[in-house]
């Protein structure tokens, strides 16, 4: 099949800009490109989940002048983020019913700058799961190999960008979902510091500010370009971040120079890490050193198993609050039977835990924060593998026939100090430690950290390679990251699906 603007396929979205701005393509050309490879290719992996041809046609017609994103195609993750006059479904069937009026203060900063709404893109049901396998939306598959997880909660985000459906996709990271999809699907994605991009007008700190918005992209410079357009504080932001220096556009060409380097397989919330991917990190770090960069065996002490059962606290309880949270929008409580069983159990723990319990868990985390922040005072970046196996095959982290009945019962019942007592949900989260145990700690820091793509297994699956910076430095992840997309370009490795 002949698709349209066949050079597409190929450009980044700087690089579509910059065609746009020249006049030598038009935005309406550039849309129509990215609508027919939705077409194309979707059916196969359902990354897409509402295609928006006719707002993307309308916003094609009517750019900003010189807009510094004119006409790139942006896929819009289906939770969190709301475009005026789409419903945003949260991965639920129910709040499809709600459109709401007014962009976020996110989305209205990417449409200023000239970027174009094709879509939106598939996520888990409240973004709760590190692979994108909702019940109402169905799974997203990985174009690298269609029997496995696309990663999560930004699934869709990393399938589309994977498959060349378009350059950039939008994602939220509360956990690492940012990073796992862009691990899992072979794209770059980055994690900006707490602060860095703006929640609202309507949220404030979400997820105790574990969550930051951004994107995935196959190019370091389109990240950098999306920042550009995207950061800075909005009106009664709770969170500061330090200011950056200068455009992060222009860090992605710099010479980082010679960085401390911190390597580590340790898992930190987990127990081990596939062979696969301490080969990838492995080679990292080789590649790293060539780069003429000082690289140690070294990690920050922590106690993992402590802090994985604090952070499921956090989660459980603004799970609880997500879903009062919906219901006051619905203006009607949700119901357990609107929500998946493993959703609603989490939730009926969160209104089980004690407000003493949630400040306790919430005082572990921040002393946990003090310590990383020490151990970053004698490294510039510390490298982990991204995710502890490569890309699992889909309903891995599905619960089980009689842990889905067990979930459906007491959570039906309300007994969430049973679960609590019995261990029930950490049994169920222990598998999704198992899966990711290197995300999680840095959202709880609001360090920025990125996943590159650097190494693909023997079975064809990419194996992505996570770097922390310290606090509001971007800067420094830019820098390296385009040095190494210089040194092991990426771009050229496509799956099948996008030719």
């Amino acid at each position: 099949m002949t698709l349209p603007f066949p050079e597409y396929d190929t450009l980044d979205g700087v690089a579509l800009a910059e065609l746009v701005r020249r006049r030598e393509v038009t935005a309406a050309e550039v849309t129509e490109a990215a609508l027919a490879r939705i077409a194309a290719r979707n059916p196969a992996l359902n990354a897409v989940v509402r295609p928006l041809p006719e707002l993307a046609r309308q916003m094609a017609a009517a750019l900003p002048a010189d807009a510094p994103l004119a006409g790139v195609p942006l896929l819009v993750k289906d939770l969190m983020a709301t475009i005026a006059g789409v419903p945003t479904s949260h991965g639920t069937g129910v709040m499809q019913q709600l459109v709401p009026a007014a962009d976020s203060e996110l989305i209205a900063r990417y449409r200023r700058a000239g970027a174009v709404f094709v879509g939106k893109g598939n996520t888990p049901e409240l973004g709760l799961t590190p692979t994108t396998e909702s019940a109402t939306l169905g799974p997203a598959r990985n174009p690298w190999d269609r029997t496995r997880t696309t990663g999560g909660s930004s699934g869709g985000a990393g399938a589309a960008v994977a498959a060349r459906m378009v350059p950039v996709a939008h994602g939220g990271d509360g956990g690492g979902s940012i990073r796992i999809p862009a691990a899992a699907c072979g794209v770059f994605g980055l994690k900006p510091s707490r602060g860095r991009t703006p929640t609202g007008p309507v949220l404030g700190d979400v997820w105790h500010a574990f969550v930051q918005e951004h994107v995935l992209c196959w190019s370091v410079r389109d990240s950098a370009a999306f920042l550009d357009a995207s950061a800075g504080l909005d009106a009664g932001a709770p969170v500061p971040c330090p200011p950056q220096a200068r455009p992060y556009l222009e860090e992605v060409g710099r010479d980082p120079g010679r960085l401390r380097v911190a390597v580590t397989t340790t898992p930190f919330f987990g127990k081990a890490v596939h062979p696969d991917c301490v080969a990838a990190l492995d080679d990292a770090a080789a590649l790293l050193a060539s780069l003429g960069h000082e690289v140690r065996q070294d990690a920050p002490v922590i106690d993992g198993a402590g802090l994985a059962r604090d952070f499921l606290t956090v989660v459980a309880v603004e799970a609880r609050g997500e879903i009062e949270f919906l219901g006051e929008q619905l203006r009607r409580p949700l119901r357990r039977t609107e929500l998946e069983p493993a959703t609603w159990a989490l939730a009926t723990v969160g209104a089980a835990i004690r407000g003493t319990d949630y400040v306790a868990a919430v005082r572990r985390l921040q002393q946990a924060a003090r310590t990383v922040g020490a151990f970053f005072e004698s490294v510039d970046v510390l490298v982990t593998p991204t995710l502890a196996q490569p890309p699992i095959p889909l309903g891995t982290l599905k619960p089980t026939g009689a842990e889905e009945t067990t979930l459906r019962v007491l959570g039906g019942l309300g007994l969430g100090r049973l679960m609590l007592a019995a261990g029930l949900l950490e049994q169920t989260v222990d598998k999704v430690y198992a899966f990711i145990p290197h995300t999680p700690l840095f959202n709880v820091t609001g360090q920025p950290a990125m996943s590159v793509p650097l190494h693909w297994n023997a079975q064809g699956l990419p194996i992505g390679t996570q770097i922390v910076a310290r606090l509001g430095e971007e800067d420094v992840l830019f820098r390296l990251a385009g040095q190494l997309e210089q040194a092991r370009p990426w771009a050229g490795r496509r799956p099948p699906l996008a030719g």
